[in-house]
């Protein structure tokens, strides 16, 4: 019997503090000291649902969506849906009044089944063939990003009527060139400038600096060509902390920052302002996520590091391989009272780079069947899971107000296996 057992009213007092730049804005604890989001405890989602399984706070993605809205209330946010994407977060991120940014068609697809208007799309995929162009222009999408002659030529040879293009300002490419070639097409109509400056920018003067560039090509544009740009999009790329301390970028600091920008860059080259677009993924939908997995082993190592491992791993966890992003985990189905100390977390597969965490605080009393909690994982871990090693990807467990739902079930052998097609015995 421990001193909570005797003393339950201590458990409240107790509770571990959570971040909550890390989690979503849901997260508590019932009075089991469990974990909960959306009103619902970690703990059943993983009785019900398996591990591992991702979990995603409705209510945390619509309040980014408005915290994003509110810092840019003149200009469109255009959700980037390569972070996560399924006709649940569609529904959710344009029922906030965001528009939606895809690079690819089966992104757009998923959009159109859920019903999104394609007039409220973007389409700015990389290396886009014809058949990327007419699917996007059959299914009537609003606007459509090239920037390559290539691109811009195939555009003008699949599209049926006049269509709304952005042109794609990179260091790699002509901006003047991109924009006479599409001056040239009489079916595409250019209405603005385009450009992705990175991945987890931290630092808002980034974008202002662009601002200062791309007005000055737009005036570029307008003197050669006549023709007025009204859009200007930055693109996304905003970083979100994934560990307590991390930097990461605020909106409201970005607004303030490329509105500070607009204003300088407009007056001096005595061009009209553009109606902003920003294409948030990340910060959308990252702090929504927690994935969740149950402890298999608790070992020591011979120099004393304690390595727990867990049922999940790199197929559902890419982002540690293929990046620096360094996550935090915690205990889930309990209140921990013992001792903290330092582990690494480690996958399923055996492989050297599959490691979920390093150096993480977890409880002297860690056993088999405890579920562990990552926070931050909304954002390019189901979008790039895979099925490495013959494990199906997880779940997404949707929660918000007490209830729990799924938005996409897990992938089993069955799944896996309905995609060969190969005859048997072939050299028979």
């Amino acid at each position: 019997m421990t001193l909570l057992d005797l003393f339950p009213s201590l458990r409240a007092a107790m509770v571990p503090r959570l971040d909550p730049a890390l989690w979503p804005v849901t997260t508590g604890h019932d009075d089991r000291g469990r974990i909960t989001v959306g009103g619902v405890a970690l703990d059943d989602i993983a009785d019900e649902y398996g591990t591992p399984t991702y979990v995603l706070d409705e209510d945390d993605v619509r309040h980014r969506c408005r915290t994003y809205r509110s810092a840019f209330p003149d200009g469109e946010i255009a959700y980037a849906a390569q972070a996560l994407m399924t006709r649940g977060v569609a529904d959710w991120v344009t029922g906030e009044g965001l528009a939606l940014a895809v690079g690819s068609v089966g992104d757009l697809a998923i959009a159109r089944a859920a019903g999104i208007d394609p007039r409220r799309i973007v389409f700015r995929g990389n290396a886009t063939t014809a058949s990327d162009l007419r699917t996007a222009v059959a299914a009537g999408v609003g606007r459509i990003v090239v920037g390559t002659h290539t691109e811009i030529r195939l555009l003008a040879s699949v599209v049926p009527g006049r269509r709304q293009v952005l042109v794609r300002a990179t260091p790699d490419t002509d901006v003047a060139a991109a924009a006479r070639l599409v001056v040239e097409q009489p079916r595409l109509d250019p209405v603005g400038l385009h450009c992705r400056l990175g991945s987890r920018i931290t630092d808002s003067d980034v974008y202002a600096t662009a601002v200062a560039d791309l007005i000055g090509q737009m005036e570029q544009i307008r003197r050669d060509h006549g023709i007025v740009l009204t859009r200007l999009d930055l693109g996304g790329g905003h970083a979100v902390p994934y560990r307590s301390g991390d930097p990461h970028l605020d909106p409201a600091d970005l607004a303030r920052a490329v509105d500070d920008a607009l204003d300088d860059a407009c007056a001096r080259n005595r061009f009209p302002r553009p109606t902003l677009i920003l294409e948030p993924g990340r910060g959308v939908v990252a702090r929504a996520g927690v994935t969740l997995y149950r402890v298999v082993s608790v070992e020591t190592g011979r120099d004393g590091t304690t390595f727990v491992t867990v049922d999940g791993g790199v197929g559902d966890h890419p982002q540690v391989s293929m990046s620096d992003a360094r996550y935090d985990v915690v205990v889930a189905n309990r209140h921990p009272v013992a001792v903290g100390i330092p582990a690494t977390v480690l996958g399923r597969h055996g492989d050297a780079g599959d490691v979920l965490a390093r150096d993480v605080p977890l409880p002297e009393d860690l056993h088999p069947g405890d579920v562990l909690a990552v926070p931050c994982t909304g954002a390019y871990h189901h979008a790039l899971a895979s099925s490495y090693g013959g494990f199906g990807r997880p779940p997404i467990v949707a929660v918000r107000g007490g209830v729990s739902r799924p938005l996409i079930r897990r992938e089993t052998a069955a799944d896996l296996l309905a995609r060969e097609v190969g005859v048997r015995h072939p050299f028979r």
